[in-house]
């Protein structure tokens, strides 16, 4: 018997709002982080490649139009690649924050496992989203396996944001 995947959609709480902007503003610094490491090396790059054909001895190493041209090859490569990261990460936190939903999805749990190492209580479970989920002790010993489990996550950036 297959189990019918159950989802659905309410407004997110403040907290997880709170929550979601802290993620916004780390991820936001890596994003302008890496857009200036591309930025400098897009300019750099050519240079060095400039003064190797120097030290080589090739005629006119220093060529106006083969480092231009070099620089905006990189900056477009650059561009594409912050474009990517753009949508992959940062847009989709941007579009749960613009509409302030979250997804409750139903699912079973289909192991239990304790991590003496840590001293930690997980729950695997049958989400397409979701492979795992930290529990307390008390949810630990309280639920069985084939129990139902209902987890929160982000709509878009499908963040985990807790379990019930």
């Amino acid at each position: 018997m297959t189990q019918q995947l159950i989802r659905y959609n309410e407004p997110m709480t403040y907290d997880e709002l709170d929550f979601l902007s802290k993620k916004e503003a780390g991820e936001r610094a890596q994003y302008y982080r890496f857009i200036r490491i591309a930025m400098i090396l897009s300019f750099i790059c050519p240079f060095v490649i400039a003064w190797l054909k120097a030290i080589e001895g090739m005629d006119d190493p220093f060529s106006i139009v083969s480092y231009f041209g070099g620089v905006l090859l990189l900056l477009a490569f650059s561009g594409v690649a912050i474009w990517l990261t753009y949508k992959r990460n940062l847009g989709k936190i941007h579009s749960d924050l613009h509409y302030k939903t979250k997804t409750i999805e139903q699912t079973h749990i289909t192991r239990k496992q304790f991590v003496p190492q840590n001293n930690t209580y997980h729950f695997y479970i049958d989400s397409p989203i979701k492979l795992s989920i930290e529990v307390t002790p008390d949810d630990y010993r309280r639920l069985d396996k084939g129990d139902e489990l209902s987890i929160e996550y982000s709509t878009y950036s499908q963040l985990y944001l807790g379990y019930f």
